[in-house]
């Protein structure tokens, strides 16, 4: 058996499941399952994501790794991961992933429904082919002029980020959040320094703002965006990435000197 194979059906042992839970968990077939740890079938990408998630560790370490002689806190990954279920999806007649819409007037209840295979299944779907088929995507309807010249209304298309150690610094992402909702922002990772996202506007009469990766639920990096509006000519209000990692510099400044006088 190939690696994976063996990694698979360690750590469903692991976990405690049988092949016909870990199937359910993952919304496969059994006899799937089996083909995967005997190694006569190869999961696809969105298989891969599924089960990473539910043993609570990396696609990475899952194809790459002997999960036999990793010590526990060397698998586990769970801190970073969003979301304790496995991710949501709906497929078609092909098996094929659909991209599922969330509209902003949906936005109030994906928050309590992200989880909910009904609640997704009932989001409006559609394909968008010019897209690489080894991902799972999402659409969120955005609102406001904070991200100008995205205009409002604009339909942004996200990649699943299963890991929140995955953002890169100054590329946008749709945050699914406790606190501030589902949010179109470009993101500042600094998880390793004090466990937080800075998050910034591209109209600058918006200020940063940070959240704890507590705080967030989904990750979604943008890949596309869909709009019936074209954005005007380019105005003095747009500001360069480079600007705004000096102005999430600044805001970091602020916040530790606030911290010393707390202290005082």
């Amino acid at each position: 058996m190939s690696l994976i194979s063996e990694n698979i059906k360690y750590l469903r042992k692991k976990i405690g499941l049988t092949q016909e839970q870990f199937a359910e968990r993952i919304n496969i077939k059994r006899s799937l399952v089996g083909a995967y740890e005997e190694g006569r079938a190869d999961p696809r990408i969105s298989n891969l994501i599924r089960m990473a998630t539910v043993f609570g560790t990396s696609v990475d370490i899952l194809i790459n790794k002997d999960v036999s002689r990793l010590s526990d806190e060397e698998l586990n990954v769970s801190k970073f991961k969003r979301g304790k279920e496995v991710l949501a999806i709906t497929v078609d007649e092909n098996q094929r992933e659909n991209i599922e819409l969330v509209p902003q007037k949906a936005a109030a209840g994906y928050l309590n429904g992200y989880a909910d295979p009904e609640y997704i299944q009932e989001l409006p779907k559609f394909k968008l082919p010019i897209l690489p088929t080894n991902a799972t995507y999402r659409a969120f309807e955005i609102s406001g002029d904070s991200m100008l010249p995205i205009l409002p209304g604009t339909i942004i298309i996200g990649e699943y980020v299963d890991d929140i150690r995955q953002i890169k610094n100054g590329k946008t992402y749709v945050l699914v959040t406790k606190t501030e909702g589902i949010v179109y922002k470009r993101v500042f990772n600094y998880i390793a320094d004090n466990g937080k996202l800075f998050l910034v506007s591209d109209n600058r009469q918006y200020a940063p703002f940070q959240v704890s990766i507590d705080d967030v639920l989904e990750v979604w990096a943008s890949k596309a965006y869909i709009s019936v509006q074209f954005p005007d000519a380019k105005d003095s209000n747009e500001v360069s990435t480079e600007q705004l990692a000096s102005i999430v510099l600044d805001l970091q400044k602020e916040i530790i000197k606030l911290k010393e006088q707390t202290k005082k």
